[in-house]
């Protein structure tokens, strides 16, 4: 328990100390970036389309999880350069100059992930016992290893 009074207030506003100080600096990095190209804050001055941003982050992840850890364009990290784009977005959702593009919404969209969770769990206790080999980079570079 706190025993100096602003200490007290100070606990009850965001904690900035949860947040990884490394991956922020990362981000200012990849704003640095947005910065030097569109200029310092472009996306508050004009509208943000959300689905630039949401295709921007995911070419960023699929680059990532296809295995080239670094943007060739920027020489930042992909997964930055995904955070990146999504705090754009969410600035723009937050101060109200987002563009919502999105496709109209499914009905029961719970419903459809409940479906598909369920079926999930109908394969895991179908093939659960079966432990077949599974390719990973990993994996493939311990081969690589012992194959040299």
């Amino acid at each position: 328990m706190a025993t100096n009074p602003k200490a007290a207030f100070g606990l009850a506003k965001p904690p900035m100390s949860t947040v990884s100080a490394l991956v922020l600096q990362e981000v200012g990095v990849a704003m640095l970036e947005g910065a030097l190209k569109y200029g310092r804050h472009n996306y508050r001055g004009t509208p943000v389309t959300a689905s630039i941003y949401y295709d921007g982050a995911n070419r960023h992840l699929q680059a990532w999880w296809e295995g080239q850890d670094i943007d060739p364009a920027s020489g930042l990290h992909h997964i930055t350069k995904a955070i990146t784009s999504l705090v754009v977005l969410r600035d723009a959702m937050i101060i109200g100059t987002a563009v919502d593009d999105r496709p109209p919404s499914v009905p029961d969209y719970e419903a459809f992930v409940r479906g598909l969770t369920n079926n999930c769990a109908e394969l895991y206790k179908r093939y659960g016992s079966v432990n077949p080999k599974h390719y990973t980079r990993e994996a493939l570079d311990e081969k690589d290893a012992t194959c040299g």
